[in-house]
């Protein structure tokens, strides 16, 4: 996106696209021809006719337009377009032209990068080239590595805040397991924020003002406090908006946004070899997400007569719910019992010396301490009956320090590093029935009743003697569950670039890992007459043995003899608070075992590149590298019949390359084409009994990419970015079983191979959650108004289709989509500010945010998550 140093050099660019036929043909036609083919056809063809006729000077200044971005991708300052990695720079300005308020917003500029919420601001999540993590298990770490000014962000949802005082970002795609360690095994995301200087001119202030009722404001300053030694940063903001989706029976809106943070900052220089950062940071949230709405309801079976759900039920009283259907998804409605909740805290203190040692070595210390804390609540029955509630209380501190030698000769550069990484992990977790759900298991269950009834009547005719049945599922009872995990890491890990010639360079990489990792869990369920449910299978409800013993107490009181006590045993789970709960199929509401595991790994990771540089506009490189994300345990509720560990996520990726500037033409062109092999990948798939988190087996990864830069006359620029990514299960047999599909149609699952299997295989099926192809094209026009620069710009997005989840259901599909963003921006000079009209998604585009699931409890029913509507608003930045 930094491309042009346009002639009027106090504009901000922004972005535009216009197309005579309709957004989605378009985009299948390009997706249809030859992949690169097509790219370069647009990138070339075109180029040289609309500058065949153009003079000298507008080719020169093409020449100095191509900007050169520096970015520290391989932990040193290097151009661009001279590193061997596919990285994707976006700068502070680039955000602020393109209104980019969060990471989501990266998506339109970044290929082959996804970023999704799930239940909650903390269940959030990130991938690169089909490859992520959902946040919804504590056990679970990072496909993709997020650091911040250098630390390491162990939960995504750290990431999720407001993109504000920004420097830089950078997305690093592939494993990058030499550099940044474990839990990169898809890539990395690097946030650099603006340094103190003694800039007098660095500071800003801004408001952003839109439908909804958003309210942003921000701002950041450095101040000078001794002369060349001593500055100081204070940044902030503030975020306040409606959200888009309505509770009807609240009246309250979801996905609001309430959040806010502010950040200090010192740099201390004491000499021109020496340099200490210090940053201390504190924000917080306090919002209504995440809405999810109705994608396929279970009133009644598709495809099969008389069959009814349990959205029948709960439209009879003494429910009276209100049921949507799919019908109502872009109505934006909902009606819930209690709105979802997400706070989190989050605080940081970080401090990094430089140390210039002589002409070729330098050293670099980074320490830090992160606390963040999470709450969590959600109406887990996803209606206005008042069934089940969820809460998730998390907290997490961690301590890193990270200490690197680099080194800098005529025939080789490289660094020598150690890292050591401490991290605390509480979480408290409780599932708890509400006031509605006694009636609501009594009316669903009723086959169970007659059974009930007989024991009551046969304790009446024996007057007590045999206790009557208990209640089967009390409303109030909570199932609770906490866990501890404490984990130690420590890494060395070295790489170097050797100078073979003037054209090529060898790097090698090479990194090992140790780590050790406790978790304890406990659970236990608490409720009215009930105590803790029993663990022992022996001792849980058995509906056709109680008939039987059933029997033989009546047979045998008949026959004036004492019940046998193998008789008494079979009915006595009946007699127990709760015994309804163990029919309901759902692990939420199962016992399960107190958890005390340890684990202890090591793991080896590499990388070898060779580039060529034959002038100083290409680059060509191939590359190898390895990572790996840490195993873990499941500390949800799960069938005892699953395993509560898993182990760590390996890759190994090969690549190449090219990166090239035609100065003459005003056209930079990246590439990359990518094969990715994932041992062991840690899939997780909500099936409605639980989340059911496994080690996969194995995902092959292939795809292409490119970001294409045109300068196409003196005042336009277009951008694109393209991406083409394979992501499927090489082998996986016990994967999840559809379902919603199978419960609506009566078709079973094809990969389940025995008829009582309770998983299915998924082999060569898609990766969920992520779209093969995607498109971003991105217009840029400058002009003037008077004597104020201006700008008006386009971009569109098309994300391909994708299923909802790892399962592939059919009725977890959503299609594919287009968007269109327009922004217009004035420049007045003479007051250094910008101000900026937008709209996102401007023509109201309707669309599925890409993730999907089953509803606990009622089988044949999914919710999903819808995208953003339009949004529209006005950005005022002053500079000072």
């Amino acid at each position: 996106m930094k491309s042009l140093t346009h002639a009027l050099s106090s504009t901000h660019p922004c972005t535009v696209v216009a197309t005579s036929t309709s957004p989605n043909a378009t985009t299948r036609n390009f997706f249809n021809t030859p992949f690169i083919a097509a790219i370069f056809s647009s990138s070339f063809v075109l180029a040289p006719h609309t500058y065949a006729n153009d003079n000298a000077e507008l080719t020169q200044h093409n020449k100095k337009a191509l900007e050169h971005i520096v970015v520290q991708a391989q932990k040193t300052s290097q151009n661009l377009q001279d590193v061997p990695v596919a990285v994707t720079a976006l700068s502070g300005q680039d955000l602020v032209e393109t209104v980019s308020r969060d990471v989501f917003d990266l998506q339109n500029y970044v290929p082959a990068f996804g970023a999704f919420q799930n239940q909650s601001v903390t269940n959030s999540g990130f991938s690169i080239r089909g490859i992520g993590t959902s946040s919804q298990n504590f056990g679970f770490e990072s496909s993709v590595g997020l650091y911040v000014d250098g630390v390491y962000r162990a939960r995504q949802n750290a990431l999720i805040n407001d993109l504000v005082d920004i420097e830089s970002i950078e997305v690093l795609r592939g494993p990058q397991g030499t550099l940044f360690g474990k839990n990169t095994a898809a890539g990395a995301m690097t946030l650099t924020t603006v340094a103190p200087s003694h800039d007098e001119r660095n500071g800003f202030a801004e408001a952003i003002i839109g439908n909804d009722n958003l309210v942003r404001l921000s701002a950041g300053s450095s101040f000078s406090l001794i002369d060349d030694v001593l500055a100081m940063r204070v940044s902030g903001f503030s975020s306040r908006s409606d959200g888009f989706i309505t509770d009807e029976r609240s009246g309250q809106t979801l996905n609001n946004r309430n959040r806010s943070a502010v950040k200090a900052q010192l740099l201390y220089t004491p000499t021109e070899n020496v340099s200490v950062r210090l940053i201390a940071d504190y924000g917080e949230l306090d919002e209504r997400c995440c809405g999810a709405l109705t994608f396929q309801n279970n009133i009644q079976a598709n495809d099969i007569a008389g069959k009814f759900g349990t959205d029948a039920l709960l439209l009879q009283p003494p429910f009276n719910a209100t049921i949507y259907g799919r019908e109502d998804f872009y109505n934006y409605k909902t009606s819930l019992s209690q709105a979802p909740l997400s706070k989190m805290e989050d605080k940081g203190l970080s401090v990094q010396v430089d140390v210039a040692l002589n002409n070729a070595w330098d050293l670099v210390s980074i320490s830090a301490y992160r606390a963040f804390d999470s709450l969590d609540t959600v109406d887990t029955d996803f209606s206005d009956a008042d069934l089940l509630t969820a809460t998730n209380d998390a907290r997490q501190q961690s301590f890193s320090q990270e200490v690197r030698l680099h080194y800098t000769s005529e025939d080789m550069r490289g660094l020598i590093g150690v890292y050591y990484y401490s991290q605390n992990l509480d979480l408290t977790f409780d599932t708890t029935t509400q006031d509605d759900f006694s009636a609501f298991f009594n009316a669903a269950a009723s086959d169970l009743l007659p059974l009930a009834n007989a024991i009551n009547e046969l304790s009446a005719v024996t007057s007590g003697f045999i206790a009557p049945a208990a209640a089967s599922a009390p409303s109030g009872t909570a199932f609770e569950h906490s866990a501890n995990q404490e984990q130690d890491s420590i890494a060395l890990f070295s790489q170097l670039d050797w100078l073979l010639n003037s054209d090529f360079t060898l790097t090698t990489g090479l990194r090992y890992t140790r780590e050790e990792k406790s978790i304890v869990g406990t659970y236990n369920e608490q409720g009215p007459g009930i105590d803790g449910l029993s663990q022992n299978p022996a001792q849980w409800p058995d509906a056709g043995r109680a008939i039987v013993g059933l029997q033989n107490i009546a047979a045998a009181l008949a026959a004036g003899q004492a019940p046998t006590a193998q008789s008494l045993n079979a009915i006595a789970p009946f007699q127990q608070a709760g015994w309804g709960y163990f029919f309901l199929g759902s692990a939420a509401v199962m016992p399960r075992p107190d958890l005390n595991e340890k684990l202890d790994d090591s793991q080896l990771t590499g990388t070898v590149k060779l580039a060529y540089q034959p002038n100083d506009n290409t680059l060509t490189y191939a590359s190898f590298a390895t990572g790996y994300k840490a195993g873990g345990t499941n500390t949800d509720r799960i069938l005892p019949s699953l395993s509560p560990l898993f182990d760590a996520e390996k890759s190994r990726s090969a690549e190449i390359g090219i990166k090239h500037d035609f100065e003459e033409y005003g056209v930079r062109v990246n590439a990359a084409a990518h094969y990715t092999q994932i041992s062991d990948f840690q899939a997780t798939t909500f099936t409605g009994t639980g989340f059911n988190l496994q080690n996969a087996g194995d995902i092959i990864v292939k795809g292409v990419e490119l970001e294409a830069t045109w300068l196409m006359t003196e005042s336009t620029e277009l951008h694109a970015v393209a991406s083409r990514t394979l992501a499927n299960f090489d082998e996986f047999k016990r994967g999840t079983c559809w379902v919603a599909y199978t419960w609506h149609t009566g078709i079973d699952d094809p990969g389940r191979v025995e008829p009582n299997d309770p998983f299915c295989s998924r082999d060569g099926d898609r990766v969920g959650f992520e779209p093969q192809n995607s498109l971003s094209l991105m217009l840029n026009h400058y002009f003037e108004v008077g004597n104020y620069p201006a700008s008006a710009s386009i971009d569109y997005q098309y994300t391909g289709d994708v299923f909802l989840d790892d399962a592939n259901d059919p009725y977890k599909y959503a299609d594919d989509f287009s968007l269109f963003n327009v922004r217009v921006s004035f420049t007045i000079p003479q007051w250094d500010s910008e101000i900026i009209a937008w709209s996102r998604n401007v023509f109201d585009e309707e669309y599925v945010a890409r993730s999907g699931f089953d509803v606990p409890v009622q089988t044949g029913k999914i919710m999903a998550y819808p995208g953003a509507p339009r949004s529209f608003g006005v950005t005022f930045r002053k500079s000072f």
